[in-house]
């Protein structure tokens, strides 16, 4: 370990170096590694429900859910982890663990000579212990930028950490569509099967180079020197106790709840664009599955909204430099945000078109995302030395969010299609695929609308948010 002059007398005798842009461009990395692999499921999903026999992607709705459940389930242990033991065991744990996962649903529904490796049971048992890997990796690389970075830079570092996500997010069903779709009698360049191998192998080798090169905190580094340690030290809070959490404190902290439920209603819509979009554009609009305009359409969602939130991180830190109003400087883009997403959903019921359709869901994944920045900065704000433990928790309730809407939204359409089935005196199974389409458009539009008032409700929480108040005093 360098040896550095204490944060009391360390003095700026010359430029600081920009080690932590290092730590950042791994933040990045990673958070593209995960929506890769999340995303990459559902633009599989059409192929997987085929496979293993089913009419329609909703009825693959457990396997969605299994995943966001596991997922929210296990969000604030592995942030307790990455408080008390430190980010890096805690996100080479959490990488190898989810990139193991991702290579085995290759696997789901295999036939090898006689045998089946698994159905649907196995695919769900299977997304939902990736979704166990993938729990934390969010609340931990915030615990890394905090030990990082200065508070002033916090949502700047937020936004780029989603942006890369979203931006991964938006290009897989792009990267799927070049590497496992093919036009009629040309063959792809891989097998679903053997994509889902390779994303696996790609989280392997992030690990090998993370833990060469990240160290839980700038004073571990030898090349980080005194001026860029002074830099990040200024105005931090305390390291944290790692034998002691102040739990309760922490859970019965208002302000955390609110967040948290603010969270829970911003997932809940925003979950559609990595679920049921690409299922959606196909069968409603007949976006053909090899087009790069309908990789463009179903990745555009993401797109947007890895503009918002880089846009939307830059502008918190730099009204609250400008304002010093920290308060309204995190609130001000949520509600903003929000009200906008709320619209943009009500008037894709309207859309005539898929490309009408697309500009306003991925108008609302935009808004939505403007708020990203400032909900995470937010939990470093509140969290301060707990900060990983106060992500994980509204990281928790947000893909609650996510589950729920996944389930709700696979039996609203479902009952759609059995009351459609049941008018024309027919049973579900013999209908065809326009048919299909056709039953569950309505169930489609109620959906959306429940994503609408959702995000209304989610304005009236950023209303209450104050970032100026910790969840547990020092």
């Amino acid at each position: 370990m360098s040896q550095h002059a204490s944060p009391a007398t360390a003095t700026d005798t010359g430029e600081p170096t920009r080690v932590r842009f290092g730590v950042l461009a791994f933040a990045c990395s990673l958070s593209m590694i995960t929506y890769l692999d999340r995303v990459c499921f559902g633009s599989a999903a059409p192929q997987l429900a085929t496979e293993l026999g089913y009419a329609s992607v909703a009825d693959l709705g457990l396997a969605f859910t299994a995943f966001a459940f596991a997922y929210a389930a296990f969000e604030v242990p592995t942030g307790w982890l990455g408080d008390v033991f430190g980010p890096r065991n805690t996100l080479i744990r959490i990488v190898i663990w989810w990139s193991l996962f991702t290579a085995i649903t290759g696997f789901v529904g295999m036939k090898i000579g006689s045998i089946t490796l698994g159905g649907l049971g196995v695919l769900i048992a299977v997304r939902f212990l990736f979704g166990i890997g993938e729990a934390g990796a969010y609340p931990n690389i915030t615990r890394a930028l905090h030990n990082w970075f200065p508070f002033t830079e916090r949502g700047f570092t937020q936004g780029m950490v989603w942006m890369s996500g979203r931006l991964m997010g938006g290009l897989t069903p792009l990267i799927w569509a070049l590497l496992v779709t093919a036009k009629e009698g040309e063959s792809p360049l891989l097998t679903w099967r053997q994509a889902f191998w390779l994303f696996g192998g790609l989280g392997l080798i992030w690990c090998v180079l993370f833990a060469l090169w990240f160290r839980n905190r700038p004073e571990e580094k030898s090349t980080v020197n005194d001026a860029e340690l002074a830099l990040i030290n200024k105005g931090q809070e305390a390291h944290a106790d790692h034998s002691h959490v102040p739990w309760g404190k922490i859970l019965s902290s208002g302000n955390l709840w609110i967040l948290c439920a603010m969270y829970f209603c911003s997932a809940y819509g925003w979950y559609f664009n990595i679920t049921y979009l690409p299922a959606f554009l196909e069968e409603q609009f007949h976006v053909e599955k090899s087009s790069v305009i309908g990789a463009i359409y179903k990745g555009g969602p993401l797109w947007l909204g890895a503009v918002g939130c880089l846009a939307g991180g830059v502008f918190t830190d730099w009204f609250i430099r400008r304002t010093g109003d920290r308060r309204l400087g995190r609130r001000l883009l949520g509600i903003v945000g929000h009200a906008l997403c709320a619209i943009c959903y009500f008037s894709s019921i309207y859309a005539p078109t898929a490309f009408t359709f697309f500009l306003a869901i991925s108008l609302a994944a935009f808004c939505n995302d403007l708020t990203m920045g400032s909900a995470w900065a937010t939990c470093q704000d509140i969290g301060r030395k707990y900060a990983a433990i106060a992500a994980g928790c509204m990281n928790t309730i947000g893909n609650l969010g996510g589950a729920v809407a996944g389930t709700l939204t696979g039996y609203i359409l479902n009952q759609a299609k059995d009351g459609y089935a049941e008018k024309l005196g027919v049973a579900v199974e013999t209908l065809t695929k326009s048919q299909i389409a056709e039953a569950q458009l309505p169930g489609y539009h109620i959906n959306f609308v429940s994503y609408a008032v959702v995000y209304c409700i989610a304005i009236g929480c950023w209303f209450l948010i104050d970032a100026t108040k910790p969840i547990a005093e020092e």
